[in-house]
């Protein structure tokens, strides 16, 4: 399971790829799906400004992409940051994260056909902006 999510830990894109394929090879279509939006009346696109990821995504060719694309990279190095300490920004994915697998349709993968699983992925990121904005606006 693949999540890109905003500041506040929405799920903005939600993806999935196969157990055996490593997680740095979804990160190229994930920012790619991100549509970003025009304002004409600023004139300027609202795109992505900084990515923050674990150590699975520490490749010198993804963090050389992401900057030509002007996107902050906050990737953890091997070797270096500890695993244990997640950072002031890093838990906001965990925690989203852990709204999605709340449900029990995605906890376990009962889903056999993965355009299934997708769905409720999808169905799960959709509620979680829903319970956001019923917070949020009584």
């Amino acid at each position: 399971m693949h999540v890109l999510s905003d500041a506040n830990g929405l799920p903005l894109l939600v993806g999935i790829s196969a157990a055996n394929t490593h997680d740095s090879l979804a990160l190229k279509p994930m920012i790619q799906g991100n549509q970003t939006r025009h304002d004409p009346h600023r004139g300027r696109c609202f795109k992505p400004r900084r990515l923050h990821a674990d150590k699975a995504y520490d490749i010198p060719h993804l963090r050389k992409w992401l900057w030509g694309k002007h996107i902050g990279v906050r990737i953890a190095r091997k070797g270096i940051e500890s695993s244990e300490r997640l950072g002031r920004r890093r838990w906001v994915i965990e925690r989203t994260m852990s709204w999605l697998t709340g449900y029990r349709r995605l906890n376990h993968r009962y889903e056999r056909h993965p355009r299934n699983y997708l769905a409720f992925l999808g169905l799960a990121a959709a509620l979680c902006c829903y319970k956001r904005l019923i917070r949020l606006t009584t």
